[in-house]
């Protein structure tokens, strides 16, 4: 089922405004996705039961000491991710997703880790599951990876969030690797977003049930409307924030706001997810333009 009309129409309005604002300010977005990398990463290794938070996450990433002892792993781990979202932030625009690149984004994510699965799919014996769901065969796997592929490069006269929805359901139902599919998948999206000349997104640990519960409901139905409306939010918030940063507004806490306008606290966060207003969230925290007038 394709994102609905309301959804498309914010942002189209929305990316237009980006559009307009972001010429000669590539220097400022570029802050932006920067500052956004350790909070994708951190986001991302979470939703794959990771230890770490984000304050040590962002320690990691800037060769700072942790404060107790994490694995070895999960260092890599949060290193290796930062490679990756950076490489895409400067590659995607390069070429379309294909399989050579997912290999090799695999291959950087994996590498140092477990050399014996990097950078290549699932082989004979080697079978993986998430939750009650068994992966395809291993003898499967590329050819379902290339038929995932050619559809979603074949079907251009569909929006674009109803592909990238479908190829990541498509995606982690093959769940193609010995590990890393989640993050992989994950990363992929926000190289499909930069190939239309969107900024990139943030699916939060936060709302891992509700991004559980999309994969379940595409393998029961077909349908992909549950993922592509986490997708959609997600594109539209991290539009809000790039909009409200490249219009120079004063920016403040969601919190501040309420309570300097004596606003209804739950009302506005509730507007804040629903995306009705132009809140975002940094470091987890709700922020919005201070000149926003609520309810205008």
């Amino acid at each position: 089922m394709p994102i609905n009309k309301v959804a498309r129409e914010r942002i189209e309005q929305l990316k237009k405004e980006y559009n307009r604002l972001s010429k000669r300010k590539e220097s400022l977005l570029a802050m932006i996705d920067e500052t956004e990398i350790p909070e994708n990463v951190y986001n991302s290794n979470a939703i794959e039961n990771s230890t770490l938070t984000l304050k040590e996450t962002e320690k990691i990433l800037l060769e700072m000491e942790v404060q107790r002892d994490v694995s070895l792993r999960e260092v890599f781990e949060a290193k290796n991710l930062a490679r990756v979202v950076e490489y895409i932030r400067s590659k995607a625009g390069d070429q379309e997703i294909n399989q050579e690149k997912i290999l090799l984004l695999h291959q950087m994510l994996i590498g140092g880790i477990d050399d014996g699965i990097a950078g290549r799919f699932r082989q004979q014996h080697e079978y993986v599951r998430v939750g009650s769901h068994i992966a395809p065969a291993p003898e499967q796997v590329e050819r379902m990876a290339e038929v995932a592929l050619s559809e979603y490069n074949a079907e251009l006269d569909r929006y674009f969030l109803d592909r990238i929805a479908k190829f990541h359901l498509d995606f982690e139902t093959i769940h193609p690797f010995c590990d890393g599919n989640g993050r992989i998948g994950r990363v992929i999206i926000n190289y499909q977003l930069r190939r239309f000349g969107f900024p990139g997104i943030i699916i939060r640990n936060k709302e891992k049930a509700g991004y559980y519960q999309a994969f379940d409901h595409f393998r029961d139905t077909g349908n992909t409307k549950a993922l592509g409306k986490i997708i959609a939010l997600a594109l539209i918030e991290s539009l809000h924030k790039r909009n409200t940063y490249l219009r120079g507004e004063n920016i403040i806490k969601l919190s501040e706001y309420i309570r300097e306008r004596g606003l209804s606290a739950p009302a506005v966060t509730n507007a804040a997810r629903r995306q009705t207003i132009p809140a975002f969230r940094e470091r987890g925290v709700w922020k919005i333009g201070e000149g926003y007038e609520y309810g205008s």
